[in-house]
């Protein structure tokens, strides 16, 4: 009985030989679009929701503890945890680079967030953009998949070609 791994290694270089690209590459571009395909939807949406208003609107539901829950349900749980998170992400990202508000290179204080739960302006958007990359991650990586082969014959084997003849012997 074949174990975990070796089922795995049998369908990526089945994959591999079916799509007539090197198993690294197919790796490497679905690496490289996992990434884009967060980092694009981020910007996108952010910016967009930053025109629109919705951030603040939308993060606003979730942040409000006064507002007693009809009850427990994973969805509102999951939301309420990226919002969390989300907010995280926005405050190291703002102090480490200086963007939505935050000063550049300021500590991080644990109370001020705690004792204050009104996430406003980019921070909300910045808040929104995240929760929505975070649901579409099955989207993300089903995308992914079906354009790594695609991907990696386009773009990242002219790369290796033309890295590799820069290191032949002329």
């Amino acid at each position: 009985m074949p174990t975990l791994r070796q089922s795995y290694h049998n369908a990526l270089t089945s994959l591999s030989a079916r799509t007539g690209t090197p198993l690294p590459s197919l790796v490497l571009s679905f690496a490289v679009l996992h990434e884009l395909t967060a980092i694009i939807p981020l910007a996108g949406i952010f910016f967009a929701s930053r025109q629109l208003g919705f951030g603040e609107r939308v993060v606003g539901q979730f942040i409000r503890s006064d507002t007693p829950r009809d009850e427990p349900s994973w969805l509102n749980d999951h939301l309420s945890q990226w919002v969390d998170e989300g907010e995280r992400w926005a405050e190291r990202v703002g102090y480490r680079y200086g963007i939505f508000g935050f000063a550049k290179g300021q500590p991080l204080v644990a109370t001020d967030r705690q004792a204050s739960r009104v996430i406003a302006g980019d921070v909300a958007n910045a808040v929104f953009a995240y929760g929505i990359v975070k649901a579409l991650l099955p989207v993300r990586i089903g995308l992914s998949l079906y354009l790594s082969p695609s991907f990696s014959r386009r773009v990242l084997d002219p790369i290796r070609l033309r890295v590799s003849r820069l290191f032949r012997k002329s």
